[in-house]
């Protein structure tokens, strides 16, 4: 941690961001979590990241940089080697005639600096950057760890010429590369799919697919063996579906990988998806909420009772979003339990339960269960059926906060969704905190964003005008955002995501339009009117601060597109 404990509580009460009692509650929460105490303090809302790097610098009396917004020239970055780069969160990002500029997000090894200019015989100036600003230079070691892959494949398939056997071919090696190479690119699946005569493997960043490598067939089963033997499955299943999990202990953290393997035609293929619990610290800000919307949903968890749900199609990220608002809520204080299937991230401190459908432990049976078990927050993976929306609904009845997900298209739809399920209009109204839709857009790339001029004419074919004119101003013309395509984002021009989302805040007014049965059109009229921004909205909000392109907008929030 680059500051003392005591030192870093002074200067935040000192300045009035925190009282010395939720510092306390916070650093327990950082020990019991197993984060720093940095990490939680910006989880738990007291502060952004952006606040506490000045003041982290300040105290250091460092300077501060930010590297997203600077061009790394290759040849300084690559002072650093890799692994020292990545153990001791640094980068060398410039060099000049007084010496190398490092930044570092932990100033823990002081020897450092002196082993860097004894190495490279020139001064080193330490300047002070957030971890998060480490963590996305370092991805530029990505492009090496990509040729590592393509080299050792390369070096495989022709020891196989040779020798005519692949037997001692190095599979294992492959496969940790593989999974390496994955996490770095911050991928959310590897795909590994058999066609007749090579497999393709590609990894989806991003929430889109990239080819990555092609390998010979006869390595294939080889590859499949390996994960098998890793994910305790049976080898000698070839017809059959099969699913296991894996843990690879990397520098970073212990990956865990749910693997999922079905016959095809060509052979077997293999998805596995990574479970980075890294991928899931993220704050309801990081997210993309907007401070009105944050308002809303901060309003609505810090009651003690009630229904908040996250509503959207697969992918969106919501689950992702009620982790945050869990890890909010969760202090020593209460009891939180969840009925999840699968339980994909651990949440220290919570008692998570797995939904087992051979044990008849369904969502319903274990919503009962918990409901005996003491809780003051529950928080239900999704609301399939009617059963589990009544218990669900019953349980925020009765003096429990019940978070829980939901497939719909927009906010209001959830209401007539829950009254499919059986739940009485009433119920619905009386239990309901608040509703958040979302989706995920691709952010434009730092390194290669560019602008991009677009007519009204263009934009009123996909948009309608009052939101363009209210959004983006009054045209002719608007000179919006665009990336070119660079290495570092795969030529996309997008690297990383953010949601767009509309916040639905259940008050006296939406409550008697649901009591009164008025349909989601009119549910959406009246929260509008009520100040509440669509999805659509967000998205041109987010267009107009340069954040993501009108293109990514229109893909998810209509079929249309440029």
């Amino acid at each position: 941690m680059p500051l003392p404990i005591d030192q870093l509580k002074s200067i935040l009460v000192t300045q009035g961001l925190i009282t010395d009692k939720e510092f306390e509650e916070v650093s327990a929460y950082a020990k019991s979590s197993e984060n720093t105490l940095e990490n939680a303090l910006v989880e738990k809302g007291f502060i952004t990241e952006d606040q506490l790097g000045p003041i982290i610098a300040a105290s250091l009396h460092l300077p501060i940089i930010t590297l997203s917004k600077i061009t790394i020239p290759e040849d300084v970055f690559r002072i650093i080697p890799e692994r020292v780069a990545h153990k001791n969160k640094v980068v060398a990002f410039a060099r000049d005639s007084e010496g190398i500029k490092i930044a570092t997000s932990d100033t823990v090894n002081k020897r450092l600096p002196d082993m860097l200019a004894s190495k490279t015989g020139q001064p080193i100036m330490l300047y002070y950057a957030t971890a998060k600003d480490i963590e996305t230079a370092l991805q530029m070691y990505k492009q090496a760890l990509q040729k590592t892959v393509d080299e050792l494949l390369y070096e495989v398939v022709h020891s196989a010429e040779r020798t005519s056997v692949i037997e001692e071919a190095p599979i294992a090696r492959i496969v940790d590369e593989l999974i390496r190479a994955a996490y770095q690119d911050k991928a959310s699946d590897i795909h590994i799919e058999p066609e007749e005569n090579f497999s393709f493997i590609r990894f989806r960043i991003d929430g889109v697919l990239h080819d990555v490598l092609k390998i010979p067939k006869n390595l294939h089963d080889r590859v499949l063996t390996r994960l098998k033997v890793l994910s305790r499955l049976r080898t000698d299943e070839h017809l059959a579906a099969q699913d296991g999990k894996l843990r690879v202990p990397l520098d970073e953290e212990k990956l865990d990988i749910r693997v999922s393997i079905i016959p095809i035609v060509d052979g077997e293929k293999i998805v596995m998806r990574l479970l980075s619990s890294n991928s899931r610290q993220f704050t309801l800000t990081d997210l993309g909420m907007s401070d009105n919307d944050l308002q809303k949903v901060t309003n609505a968890f810090n009651k003690s009772y009630g229904m908040i749900l996250s509503t959207g199609p697969t992918g969106c990220g919501k689950t992702t979003s009620i982790y945050a608002i869990v890890k909010i809520l969760n202090t020593r204080e209460k009891n939180i339990t969840s009925i999840e299937d699968p339980v994909e991230y651990r949440i220290k401190g919570a008692s998570q339960v797995q939904v087992n459908p051979k044990t008849n432990l369904t969502f319903a049976n274990g919503l009962r269960s918990i409901l005996r078990q003491d809780p003051n927050i529950i928080f239900v993976g999704e609301i399939r059926d009617n059963e589990t929306a009544g218990i669900a609904v019953n349980a925020a009845l009765t003096g429990h906060l019940v978070v829980s997900t939901l497939h719909t298209n927009d906010a209001a739809t959830a209401i007539p969704r829950l009254t499919d399920m059986k739940v009485e209009p009433f119920l619905v109204a009386s239990t309901i905190n608040i509703i958040i839709a979302q989706r995920l857009v691709r952010k434009i790339c730092d390194d290669c964003k560019s602008i991009n001029t677009l007519s009204l004419d263009e934009l009123k074919k996909h948009i309608p005008e009052d939101a363009i004119k209210k959004y983006l101003g009054e045209g002719p013309s608007y000179n919006l955002y665009k990336g070119k395509g660079c290495k570092i984002c795969h030529m996309t021009g997008y690297k990383g995501r953010l949601g767009i989302f509309e916040v639905l805040e259940v008050d006296k007014k939406i409550r008697k339009l649901i009591t009164d049965k008025l349909d989601a059109d009119a549910i959406t009229r009246a929260a509008v009117e009520n100040g509440m921004n669509t999805m659509l909205n967000d998205g041109l909000v987010k267009v107009m601060k340069g954040q993501t392109t009108i293109e990514e907008v229109i893909r998810v929030t209509k079929v249309e597109s440029l």
